[in-house]
């Protein structure tokens, strides 16, 4: 899930390790069976992905052309099922020696194309403070789930 954001914070045991200003800021799950090139694919569809407005208003502009920043995020939870009781099943997510080196390679490769990137940090609980800008949110999926 990606986010257009004016601003955006993510702090671990109260001490703030990243902070941000225009943006996206991607929580990313990693799902059983995803590959090195599903990281890198989403890599360039978030840095390339036209969400910020030009000159009229439209959303022609991408990550790059603002110079803004990415956030990348790891969150397992978003492959939670809930189809069945109240109890969500984290069955389909990663689990974390597979998840981890793929959020990881969602930033490298951004980096590498170009933009700023800050993290959370992998397996910790964080707090997430953002300011949406729209609101523009959009689900991303490497495997065209959605």
């Amino acid at each position: 899930m990606v986010q257009r954001v004016a601003s955006a914070e993510v702090t671990v045991d109260s001490i703030v390790v990243g902070r941000m200003q225009r943006g996206l800021l991607a929580l990313v799950g990693v799902a059983v069976g995803d590959r090195p090139q599903d990281a890198d694919e989403l890599s360039r569809k978030l840095v390339g992905l036209r969400v910020f407005p030009d000159e009229a208003g439209r959303m022609e502009r991408s990550l790059l052309e603002v110079q803004g920043t990415l956030a990348v995020v790891s969150q397992f939870t978003l492959l939670g099922n809930t189809r069945k009781g109240r109890r969500p099943s984290y069955a389909a997510a990663a689990p974390p020696e597979q998840a981890r080196p793929l959020v990881e390679r969602v930033a490298t490769q951004a980096e590498a194309l170009g933009v700023s990137v800050l993290t959370g940090r992998f397996g910790a609980s964080m707090q997430v403070h953002l300011i949406n800008d729209g609101p523009v949110t959009l689900l991303l999926d490497t495997r065209d789930g959605f």
